[in-house]
C-alpha cells in the first residue's frame, strides 16, 4: 500500500511539474487553429475574397526546456492582399517553424542589429519584419535599388504604403533558385502594428474602402493593448498601448517612441556623428523619413529605450517583464522604429529554422484557455443607425471563433455567421433588411454579448 501511495505521489508530482511547464504567456499566447479556418485573399479588381486551401493561423506548438517551436502557415485568419504597387506575388503557405527562447536574457554586451526579413512572429504565426525593405540609395545612380550601398537603408512602411493591403501586411516574393529565378510564392508578413488602416484615426490608406478587411486586434485607448507576438530575443511585444507607469499605476496611455526625424536637409552623417557615404539631400523625391537613418534616438523624449522597449507590468507579467510595443503616432499610424528598433535588447538565440533538431513535448492548450470566460467578450456596432451595412467589431485579441446570430425585434433568426479567431471584424448586408431594430447575439464558449441595431434610411 505505501509503495502504491508512493507510487500514485510520484505521479501527481511528475503531472504538477508537467502542466507547470506548459503555463506562462509563451504557451497559452499563440492562436492555434483547431476549427479548420482557412485564408482568404483579394484579387484587383474584385472586393469578393478568394477562399484559400491554406490553414491560417498557427497549427501546432511544440516546447524543450530552453524553447517553445511556433508552426504555422504564415496565412492571418483576416482577408489579405491585395498589393496594389505592383508586387506579383500572393500570400502562400510557409511551412513556418519559429523558435522562441523561453528564458530571454538581456544582452549585456554588443546588442545584435535587426536584420532584413523575420525578428519575431505574430500570436497569428504571421512573421514579424524589421522596419527595412531590401532597397537602399547607391550614391553611383542616385537612386534607390535593391542591395544599394547599404548606408542609407529605404524604410519599408513609408516608401511600400501603397503596397499594403488594408490589414498593413503584404508578403516578399518567393523565387525558386532565388531571385531572378520564376516566382513560385510569397512570405506574408507584417513591418508594423497589424490593425486595419481604416481604424486608424487618420487613415494614411484608402486600400480598405474596397478591399475592405481588419487585422490582428483593434486599438482600444481605454485598455492595454494585448499581447501580439514574440521577438527572436524571446520578449514579448504589445500593442501600442499600455500602463503609464512602469509598476502598472497611472492609468492607460498610448506608449511613446523615443525616436523622432532629424533636422536635417543634407544626409552625410549619422545621428551620433559618423561621417558615411552621402546620400541625396532631403527633396520631395527623397522626403525626410524615407531612410531608417532619418531618425534620431533620444533618451526621454518618448517613454521607451533604443530597443522600442521598457521593463514594466503588463497583464500577461504581473511580475515585470522587458516588452517591446508596435508603436503609433497620436492618429493610430505607425511610428519609427514600430516593433522592434534598431537592435534587439536580448540575446538572440530564436529565429526562423528549417527542422527542430532537439526533442520536444506537444503543446496541447487546456480547455479553459481555448474557450471564452463570461463576461470576455466586448464587441461594438457602427454605425448604429446603419444603412446597408452592418460592422461589428470586435474588441482586443479574439482567442477563439465567435457566432454571430442576427434577430428581427420579434425574436425571428434572420442570418447567422462567424468571425474567426484571429480576426476583429464582421459584416452583415443590410440591403435586403426593412427599417426597424435588429438584435446582434455574439456567442463563443461561457461568452455572449447581445447589441441593439437599428435599420434606418
Amino acid at each position: 500500500m505505501k509503495l502504491r501511495k508512493s507510487i500514485l505521489t510520484i505521479a501527481g508530482v511528475a503531472a504538477a511539474l508537467h502542466m507547470q511547464a506548459q503555463t506562462g504567456p509563451v504557451f497559452t499566447s499563440w492562436l492555434i487553429n483547431t476549427t479548420g479556418i482557412t485564408g482568404r485573399h483579394y484579387i484587383s479588381g474584385s472586393s469578393t475574397p478568394v477562399s484559400d486551401t491554406y490553414p491560417a493561423n498557427v497549427q501546432s506548438i511544440e516546447y524543450a526546456t530552453a524553447n517553445v517551436y511556433v508552426k504555422s502557415s504564415g496565412i492571418p485568419s483576416y482577408i489579405v492582399g491585395p498589393y496594389l504597387d505592383g508586387n506579383p506575388s500572393l500570400a502562400t503557405n510557409n511551412n513556418h517553424i519559429f523558435k522562441v527562447p523561453r528564458n530571454p536574457a538581456p544582452n549585456t554586451g554588443t546588442h545584435t542589429t535587426t536584420p532584413l526579413g523575420s525578428i519575431g512572429v505574430f500570436i497569428n504565426g504571421v512573421p514579424m519584419y524589421d522596419c527595412k525593405d531590401a532597397f537602399s540609395y547607391k550614391a553611383s545612380t542616385g537612386t534607390n535599388v535593391q542591395m544599394g550601398d547599404g548606408v542609407w537603408n529605404r524604410d519599408a512602411i513609408v516608401a511600400e504604403r501603397t503596397g499594403f493591403d488594408c490589414a498593413k501586411g503584404h508578403p516578399s516574393p518567393i523565387f525558386a533558385g532565388g531571385p531572378g529565378g520564376t516566382l513560385v510564392g510569397g512570405t506574408y508578413h507584417h513591418h508594423q502594428n497589424p490593425t486595419a488602416f481604416n481604424l486608424d484615426i487618420v487613415p494614411v490608406s484608402s486600400v480598405c474602402d474596397l478591399y475592405l478587411a481588419d487585422g490582428l486586434y483593434s486599438i482600444n485607448s481605454g485598455t492595454h493593448s494585448p499581447l501580439i507576438g514574440y521577438a527572436f530575443d524571446g520578449y514579448p511585444v504589445y500593442g501600442a498601448y499600455g500602463y503609464a507607469n512602469s509598476d502598472g499605476t497611472g492609468g492607460i496611455v498610448r506608449i511613446k517612441s523615443s525616436y523622432k526625424l532629424r533636422s536635417i536637409t543634407a544626409r552625410t552623417h549619422y545621428a551620433d556623428g559618423t561621417d558615411v557615404t552621402d546620400g541625396p539631400a532631403v527633396s520631395s523625391t527623397f522626403p525626410l523619413g524615407i531612410y531608417r537613418e532619418d531618425y534620431e534616438y533620444v533618451a526621454g523624449y518618448g517613454d521607451l529605450d533604443e530597443h522600442n522597449g521598457r521593463f514594466c507590468v503588463t497583464p500577461e507579467y504581473p511580475s515585470g517583464t522587458y516588452c517591446y510595443f508596435a508603436t503609433v503616432d497620436a492618429n493610430w499610424n505607425s511610428a519609427y522604429p514600430y516593433i522592434v528598433g534598431p537592435t534587439y535588447y536580448g540575446v538572440v538565440s530564436g529565429g526562423k529554422v528549417n527542422s527542430i533538431t532537439e526533442t520536444t513535448t506537444p503543446y496541447t492548450p487546456p480547455t479553459a484557455v481555448t474557450t471564452m470566460k463570461k463576461g470576455s467578450l466586448d464587441a461594438t456596432i457602427f454605425p448604429n443607425p446603419a444603412g446597408d451595412i452592418i460592422a461589428i467589431q470586435i474588441q482586443g485579441i479574439l482567442t477563439t471563433d465567435v457566432n454571430m446570430t442576427l434577430y428581427d425585434i420579434t425574436g425571428r433568426q434572420i442570418s447567422t455567421s462567424r468571425i474567426n479567431q484571429g480576426s476583429t471584424i464582421a459584416y452583415i448586408d443590410a440591403r435586403t433588411l426593412y427599417n426597424g431594430d435588429y438584435v446582434v447575439r455574439l456567442t463563443s464558449g461561457d461568452a455572449a454579448v447581445t447589441k441593439k441595431v437599428t435599420i434606418s434610411r
